[in-house]
Formats: structure tokens, C-alpha cells, sequence
């Protein structure tokens, strides 16, 4: 039976990551179809990375409403195809699965980038209907799920991986999910930045523990050190934008291209609205996108 493994980096060397497991679980079961997935080719968009990575299966998946991007990766060079979501949303989670099933995927985990305000997450939905996924979120959150991530970790699905990096500032628990840098990893890199670094913009941090100073400093150590090629894929888009690199942000990122009391002198007039679905979201999310749970 195939397993996957979630690395503590502190247990073991970088250069043992996926060999070795503290943790190992079985891969939940999902049907596998044949069918055609033409029907939702117009609601997706996929990076065709280099030669080097093409085990790495991507689609970039929007919810219009909330103006959300849900990520699907997969080592599709593996036998059992192990896949994960990135920022699922509760009324797409049909659709996504969907997908999952036309192209013979095992979905292994469902991960939050954080606690969403503007939407409920597809999380809880999606374990409901797919028994074994497990839910991912940072333990400094504070929401429920079956596995707490922590800055450093290594989330591995067969052979490939991704690191978590701790980018707060638009909330407490925000965190930035990148490939791994290896040469078997994909190349360019990939950072899932949640709202911590939109595109051309950054989350507002007005609410949920939220700190301008922390969001400047979690965007210039952890995803601005990163190669200047690195591919950067955010939660939200509102103008039509799907993806950035890191050296695009730190030429032309309107905001995080000033200096730090500039950044906050911004942030603090920025004179936004009060999120409409906030009250009905974050109470959701905190225990995994289902309120009786």
C-alpha cells in the first residue's frame, strides 16, 4: 500500500525528506473514471513547468464569487497519482472532486493558506465525501484539523513536497506553501502565498490578529528571498491576474516595494469595508469548514 509522509525537518536531514516518516498514514480511496473533463477545462488555467518537473500535475481552479483560486497538484509520475488542494471553497468542492476523479487522482490532503474570512473552506466538505483526507492548516491558527503544520515542516505527496513557510500579518496563522528546491522538485519554484502577497497587492490587516509590520517583514524574509523565478500563485485575484513571480512583486508591487513605514502608513488608510461573509466564514473555518462539526 502506497503512504505518504509529513516531515518535521527537525527529525531529519534535508537530505533524507521522504525517505524516512514519523507520521505515515494510508491513502484514502476515491473511484477513478475515464471520462472526460472537457466540461471544466473553462474553469481552470495550468503552468507547463520544465522538462526536469514533469511529474507535477497543476490546475489553478477560480470560485467566482469570492474571486478565489483553489489549487490542485499531483505527482502524476507516481503509481497512485497522490494529489492535494490548496484553499478549497465549500461551493466548488463538487467540481473539484470531479476533476480529481477524471484524471484518476488519490486526494491525500485538503490544505488552508489560513482562516479565510470571505469564504467558508471546501475542507470539511471534502472529507465528508472523501473518508481518509486529511485536513491541513498552521497550528497558529488555532482552527481545527488533522494535522498542524509549523514553520519548517515538509508536506511530501509521493515524490514530490511542499515547505511551509510562516508569512503572518494578514492573520495570525497565515502561511505560504513552496516546492521544494531540489532538482527533482519543479522548476521554477512555486509559492502559494494565500492573501500574506496578492498580485501587485497584499491582504488587508485590519482584522483577525492582523499587523502591517508583520506582513512587511513575513513578505521580505520568507517569499522575497526566494529566486526571482519563483512562481507566485495567491488566494485571491480581483483584476483577471493569475500568477506573478517574486522578482514581478519586488519590481512592481505597489505596496511592498516601499519601505516599511510607507507599507504601514499605507495599510492604515486604506479605509475598507467590513468583509460580508466574515461573520459567517470564520466561525466556519475555525473547526474546518463545517459549523457541527
Amino acid at each position: 500500500m502506497l503512504h505518504f509522509r509529513f516531515i518535521r525537518p527537525s527529525l531529519f536531514t534535508s537530505n533524507s525528506l521522504c525517505n524516512l516518516s514519523p507520521k505515515t498514514l494510508p491513502f484514502p480511496l476515491i473511484s477513478v473514471s475515464g471520462i472526460p473533463n472537457s466540461q471544466l477545462r473553462s474553469q481552470m488555467a495550468s503552468y507547463t513547468t520544465s522538462s526536469q518537473s514533469s511529474k507535477l500535475l497543476f490546475r489553478q481552479l477560480f470560485e467566482k464569487e469570492s474571486s478565489t483560486y483553489t489549487y490542485l497538484l499531483a505527482d502524476a509520475s507516481h503509481p497512485e497519482k497522490p494529489a492535494l488542494l490548496i484553499d478549497p471553497v465549500d461551493k466548488t468542492v463538487d467540481r473539484d472532486l470531479s476533476l480529481i476523479q477524471d484524471l484518476g487522482l488519490k486526494l491525500i490532503y485538503a490544505l488552508n493558506t489560513h482562516v479565510h474570512a470571505d469564504h467558508v473552506t471546501g475542507t470539511g466538505l471534502i472529507k465528508s465525501k472523501v473518508p481518509g483526507v486529511k485536513s491541513v492548516i498552521s497550528k497558529a491558527s488555532g482552527s481545527k484539523a488533522d494535522l498542524w503544520v509549523e514553520p519548517g515542516d515538509k508536506i511530501c505527496f509521493g515524490d514530490l513536497l511542499l515547505e511551509v513557510r510562516a508569512t503572518p500579518g494578514h492573520t495570525l496563522g497565515c502561511v505560504t506553501y513552496v516546492t521544494g528546491d531540489a532538482p527533482d522538485q519543479p522548476q521554477p519554484r512555486m509559492a502559494f502565498t494565500g492573501d500574506a502577497l496578492l498580485i501587485r497587492g497584499c491582504g488587508r490587516t485590519d482584522f483577525q490578529g492582523g499587523s502591517s509590520q508583520q506582513l512587511y517583514k513575513s513578505v521580505h524574509s520568507q517569499i522575497f528571498t526566494l529566486p526571482k523565478d519563483t512562481l507566485l500563485y495567491p488566494a485571491h485575484d480581483y483584476k483577471g491576474f493569475t500568477v506573478s513571480t517574486v522578482g514581478e512583486e519586488m519590481l512592481y508591487n505597489p505596496r511592498l516595494t516601499k519601505d516599511e513605514e510607507t507599507f504601514k502608513s499605507i495599510m492604515e488608510n486604506l479605509k475598507l469595508s467590513y468583509p460580508k461573509m466574515m461573520d459567517i466564514a470564520v466561525p466556519a473555518n475555525m473547526v474546518c469548514g463545517l459549523q457541527d462539526m
